[in-house]
């Protein structure tokens, strides 16, 4: 059964502080709304969608290939200190392993995982942080 989900072109209010290349794609009403709090919120300094490839070992396909984080975002912290984070958005459900899984549910998160480890790897090398969003981060009251 094919699933509906939102995706579309992103077309920020505040285009100056948008420094990706190309268009805003977003894949998920999750990154749409991330897309606009970045655009809206005053201490994201700049962001990009979608902005580099890391390279990573898929232990499902047992071969290399490429992971296309969703964000880079510079901002402002509580303290004022500037802050570089990538940003993935997943649902919870393919983040964590959970006794009981099905084996196609538990393969897509063994694989999100080997991503998250080279991105993590990354970050470590430039002073950057890595974020897995989830909808509890996302819509957290």
């Amino acid at each position: 059964m094919a699933r509906n989900f939102a995706q579309g072109i992103y077309k920020p209010k505040n285009p100056q502080k948008y420094v990706g290349i190309g268009s805003i794609k977003y894949r998920s009403s999750w990154e749409l709304t991330v897309c606009q709090f970045f655009d809206d919120n005053p201490n994201i300094l700049e962001w990009a969608s979608e902005p580099l490839r890391i390279p990573y070992f898929n232990p499902m396909k047992n071969k290399k290939t490429t992971y296309v984080p969703d964000f880079l975002v510079v901002y402002r912290d509580k303290n004022g200190d500037k802050r570089i984070e990538l940003v993935e958005v997943k649902p919870k459900s393919q983040s964590l392993l959970v006794e009981g899984m099905k084996p196609k549910d538990k393969a897509v998160v063994l694989v999100n995982h080997a991503k998250w480890e080279q991105a993590i790897k990354w970050c470590d090398k430039r002073g950057i942080t890595f974020r897995v969003m989830t909808e509890q981060q996302i819509y957290k009251r």
